[in-house]
């Protein structure tokens, strides 16, 4: 169970619960392979919980034109 960030200010951002674990999903997998972080500063140790606090920090967004692929 998550506490930060919670699920109902992740899913402000995320229409839907799949689309969000998606999308954290394919982001924790890109800082595993070396990306860059998007924040300066985590609270998170692990890569999944520093991708949902990129996404309340709406610095990860799903691209509207790639919707059907996440």
């Amino acid at each position: 169970m998550i506490l930060y960030p919670s699920v109902d200010d992740l899913l402000e951002r995320v229409d839907s619960r799949y689309s969000l674990v998606m999308l954290a999903s394919k982001r924790a997998h890109e800082l595993d392979a070396g990306a860059i972080p998007m924040l300066s500063e985590y609270k998170s140790v692990k890569n999944v919980g520093k991708a949902l606090e990129e996404v309340v920090a709406n610095d990860l967004i799903i691209d509207p034109d790639q919707r059907e692929e996440v």
